[in-house]
C-alpha cells in the first residue's frame, strides 16, 4: 500500500506523504518546452504519449508520494459537446451550453470521447513505481456547471432564477463523473480527487442542493466501488465542518482561508489534506516558507494528514522551492 492510501484509508499518522496540486505544469521548463510546440490545450490531454509524460515530470524531479495524471476538469464538457478553449491569461473559453447535445450524449459516446485520458492513466501506470499513488479526478457538479453556463458573467441572479435546468442537468452530471471516475480506477488510478472549486461561491440554501448532495452521491459511488476519494470544496469556510459531516469522503482537502488549528479540531474521522498557501511560495524568501511547512506537519503531527498546498502551484514557482519543501516534509517523518 502507498503512503497516501495508508494515511487515507488506514487514517495511518506515521508518515506524512507529499504530492502538489498542478504539479505537472507552468513552473517546469521541461512542461513548458512542451507546451511550445503543442498549442492547443484539449489536444494536449488527449494525447497519450504527452500526457504520461507530463504526469511523470514531477515525479522524476522530487521525491513526491504521488503523480496526478495531467488532465482537466473541463473535458468533461468537452466529452458532452461543448467547445473548450484555453487562452493565455483569460483561463478557459467555454461555447455556449446546447441543452439538446447535452441531454442526448449517451453514456457510450462519452465515454469513448474520453477513452484517450484513460489510456493515458494505463500507460502511466505502467511507467510509475508501485510505492507511488497515480491520483485521478474529476470535477464537481457545481463547478462544472460554472463553466458550463458561464456564471462568472452571470452571477447570482441566474443561478437563483434557473434552479430547474440546474438541477436537472447536476442529475446527469453525476452520473457521467460517476462513470469517469470509475473509469480512471479501472485504468490505474488508485485515488480520485473530486474538485469543487468554486463551491464558496454558494449561498446557504443552495449549498446543499448544488453542493453538498451532488458531493454526497458521488462519494457513496466511490465507496461502492472502492474508489479511495477526497474532496476539494474550495471556499467554504466553516461550511467545510458540515460538509465533511455529511459527505464522509475519505480525505479533505482544505485551502489557505482555513486555519489548520480549526481543521484539526473540526474535520474528525477524515484524512486531512493541504491547506499551505500557494502564494507563500513566491511572495516570501525560503526560510519563511519552510518555517510555515513546519507549522502544518507540527498542528497535524497526530492526524492522518497529506501535505500539499491550499490551491495549485503558481506558475512563477521556483521549482527548487518544491523540491526543498518535499525534502522538509521527508525530513519530519
Amino acid at each position: 500500500m502507498t503512503p497516501i492510501l495508508k494515511t487515507l484509508k488506514e487514517k495511518d499518522t506515521t508518515c506524512k506523504p507529499v504530492w502538489f496540486m498542478r504539479q505537472a505544469g507552468r513552473y517546469l521548463p521541461e512542461f513548458r518546452e512542451i507546451r511550445k510546440t503543442n498549442q492547443n490545450f484539449v489536444d494536449l490531454c488527449i494525447n497519450p504519449n504527452l500526457v504520461e509524460k507530463i504526469t511523470l515530470q514531477p515525479i522524476q524531479r522530487f521525491k513526491i508520494d504521488a503523480a496526478i495524471i495531467f488532465s482537466d476538469i473541463l473535458m468533461i464538457p468537452y466529452a458532452l459537446g461543448q467547445k473548450v478553449t484555453f487562452q493565455k491569461d483569460q483561463g478557459p473559453i467555454i461555447s455556449n451550453f446546447d441543452e439538446k447535445k447535452f441531454f442526448g450524449t449517451s453514456e457510450e459516446e462519452f465515454i469513448n470521447k474520453l477513452n484517450p485520458v484513460y489510456e493515458a492513466i494505463k500507460k502511466t501506470r505502467k511507467s510509475l513505481l508501485l510505492s507511488k499513488s497515480l491520483i485521478g479526478f474529476a470535477g464537481a457538479p457545481w463547478t462544472l456547471i460554472y463553466y458550463m453556463f458561464n456564471i462568472k458573467n452571470k452571477g447570482s441572479f441566474f443561478i437563483k432564477n434557473h434552479s430547474d435546468i440546474i438541477l436537472r442537468v447536476i442529475e446527469k452530471l453525476n452520473v457521467l463523473i460517476n462513470i469517469h471516475l470509475r473509469k480512471q480506477k479501472e485504468a490505474g488510478a488508485d485515488i480520485v480527487q473530486i474538485f469543487d472549486s468554486w463551491a464558496g461561491l454558494l449561498k446557504n440554501e443552495e449549498l446543499n442542493k448544488y453542493c453538498i448532495l451532488p458531493n454526497k452521491k458521488i462519494i457513496s459511488y466511490c465507496k461502492r466501488n472502492n474508489i479511495p476519494n477526497i474532496c476539494f470544496p474550495k471556499g467554504l469556510k466553516d461550511k467545510y465542518k458540515e460538509f465533511v459531516e455529511q459527505v464522509l469522503p475519505d480525505g479533505i482537502s482544505i485551502d489557505h482561508d482555513i486555519e489548520p488549528e480549526w481543521a484539526l479540531n473540526n474535520l474528525k474521522e477524515t484524512c486531512i489534506q493541504g491547506g499551505m498557501d500557494p502564494r507563500i511560495l513566491i511572495e516570501q524568501e525560503e526560510k519563511k516558507v519552510l518555517h510555515t511547512v513546519d507549522k502544518y506537519l507540527e498542528v497535524f503531527h497526530n492526524c492522518p494528514y497529506i501535505f500539499n498546498l491550499g490551491h495549485g502551484i503558481l506558475p512563477r514557482t521556483n521549482p527548487e522551492l518544491i523540491k526543498k519543501i518535499t525534502e522538509r516534509v521527508k525530513e519530519r517523518k
